[in-house]
């Protein structure tokens, strides 16, 4: 062939390839840092050693072992595979790479990086949820239990791309089945109405990674048949139900494939959706100054409260593209011809479309008057800077900007050109199924009807807000270049539908109100592009504050 491809491993071999357990010839061995402070340290040489049930699995004893790395070694030395501990006080990544032989694809050296900033993100979420200060200046211990649990996971995480496995993004479905997803901590409401930190991170290597080490790892130099061997394990995995999607088709917004997140959890994207709105709602009503030691600025209650008010954000994203999406998995040709594509069942499609379309309630959207009257602008000393809100106020907390921020991230998932696009191939192939235009006309009937039905207070603003982005995104549909016709097509459909109803609504608007102001504006928005679309601009929604790396790395 013009082009081989290797799998990427560490050299390991049986001392007795013919013992259905043997040790090995010469194990793989991974240095930890030695200036990781603890507890981090035992987290991490934990996480790491998860590794060996794989390669028990595998046949071995022994086979994988976890070190502190000698006083006398270098880590840059190619002989010693190392998990560094970086102390850094900005966000970023953690990384596990590898020198490798490209003639073989065999490993030389591992090399992980973890930061220390990773504890911090965990620890936010933590703090939100529950009133950790309750006590004073005593952090409720249950923060520091969570954080640690997820970097044993993500040592475990980052040390799986140095033993050459890639990212599994389906893994959530399969009940967490693999260290090499990016998951999202699992907590739930207990019987006694606290809040449950018990599952939060998973323990251990996962089935699917032991079935990877497998055929990547096991001794087959006494098997005759090496490629049916290999065979056997990928119909096993299949028997097992196991699944495997990666980076290329987990991470775009326009992703189509119902398994393919990142920091998700559950077998059902929507229910999730719907457990973590109840969860995060708790959370919200419970929120206040215990959520913060004494102490500290009031203001410093903003850093606490943005992980806790967009906890849906991955799970939004899970949601859409169960919306046209596809179940698919990377086949390869077989002697016996299947269907290998196909657009997810209509009803479950529904349920994903009604779960988002949730997302957008003024009730979902408010952050109760509570907190707005307890967080005051940044204390002398501190700044808004990229973890807290973005805001119009110019120094308080803007809850409508918040509001508008996550409302238009639903509206961008959903209304992603691609994901139009394959609605409106899913409508003309299969009729009764949810098609571009339906999802198009039900949001604006919803949008339209919450700001009709506002009441003039908190909520009617923010029912505005979510229509008027909303608005923006159907002009930006029609005038933009390089997309399905017919999906820019429905969306001009809309508009126009807009421009005639919404003289009416001027008409019945009280004469000064809100409402008449704001259907006035989307009135002339439309007409302006419509007359000339080149001179419109449609403007940015406040972005949310950065979100990942919640504790993970690449």
């Amino acid at each position: 062939p013009l082009q081989k491809r290797f799998i990427t491993r560490h050299r390991l071999a049986k001392k007795d390839p013919s013992a259905a357990v043997s040790e090995a010839v010469e194990p793989i061995i991974y240095y930890l840092d030695p200036g990781t402070p603890e507890p981090i340290r035992s987290a991490l040489l934990e996480g790491a050693a998860w590794w060996d049930e794989a390669f028990q699995a595998a046949g071995y004893r022994n086979a994988f072992q976890v070190k502190i790395l000698p006083a006398d070694a270098d880590p840059m030395d190619v002989r010693y595979n190392v998990i560094n501990w970086t102390h850094r006080s900005t966000r970023g990544w953690s990384y596990g790479s590898s020198v490798v032989d490209p003639r073989t694809g065999e490993i030389i050296k591992g090399h992980v990086l973890l930061g220390s900033l990773r504890v911090r993100q965990d620890y936010l979420i933590a703090q939100g949820l529950i009133q950790a200060y309750e006590n004073g200046t005593e952090a409720d211990p249950r923060l520091l239990e969570m954080a640690l649990a997820r970097l044993r996971q993500l040592s475990a995480h980052e040390v799986g791309h140095t033993l050459g496995l890639a990212h599994n993004f389906a893994a959530s479905y399969n009940d967490r089945a693999s260290v090499m997803d990016y998951p999202h901590p699992y907590l739930r409401i207990a019987d006694d109405g606290s809040i449950d930190f018990s599952q939060a991170y998973d323990t251990g290597i996962g089935q699917w990674d032991k079935r990877a080490i497998i055929y990547g790892y096991q001794d087959l130099s006494a098997v005759e048949d090496k490629g049916a061997a290999l065979q056997a394990i990928l119909a096993e995995n299949e028997l097992l139900g196991l699944k495997y999607i990666s980076d290329p088709d987990a991470r775009p917004i326009a992703g189509a494939h119902p398994h393919a997140h990142l920091w998700d959890n559950g077998q059902s994207a929507a229910e999730e959706l719907r457990r973590l709105r109840i969860l995060r709602r708790k959370a919200l009503v419970n929120f206040g100054e215990q959520n913060i030691p004494v102490g500290a600025p009031l203001s410093t209650l903003e850093d606490v409260l943005v992980p806790l008010y967009f906890m849906h954000r991955y799970q939004v994203e899970a949601v859409a593209k169960n919306i046209a999406g596809l179940e698919y998995d990377y086949a390869v040709r077989s002697k016996q011809p299947v269907d290998v594509v196909d657009f997810l069942p209509n009803d479950q499609q529904r349920n994903a479309f009604k779960a988002l379309m949730e997302t957008l309630q003024p009730e979902f959207l408010a952050i109760p008057e509570s907190i707005l009257q307890l967080i005051p602008p940044p204390a002398y000393g501190y700044q808004r800077g990229r973890e807290q809100f973005k805001v119009y106020t110019a120094f308080n907390l803007d809850p409508l900007a918040a509001a508008e921020a996550s409302a238009d991230h639903s509206l961008r998932v959903l209304l992603d050109p691609a994901r139009l696009a394959r609605l409106v191939e899913q409508g003309a192939r299969k009729p009764y199924f949810l098609s571009a235009t339906e999802v198009l006309t039900t949001v604006q009937r919803l949008l339209s009807n919450q700001v009709q039905a506002g009441a003039g207070d908190y909520l009617h603003a923010i029912a505005r807000v979510v229509e008027q982005r909303y608005v923006y995104h159907l002009i930006q549909l029609a005038a933009k270049k390089g997309i399905q016709p017919q999906v820019s097509a429905a969306a001009l459909s809309i508009l126009i539908d807009y421009q005639g109803s919404l003289p009416a609504r001027i008409a019945k608007a009280s004469k000064h109100s809100a409402d008449k102001a704001h259907a006035r504006y989307l009135l002339e928005q439309i007409k302006q592009y419509r007359q000339n679309p080149n001179s419109i601009q449609v403007p940015e929604a406040p972005k949310m504050p950065d979100g990942a790396p919640i504790g993970c790395g690449e």
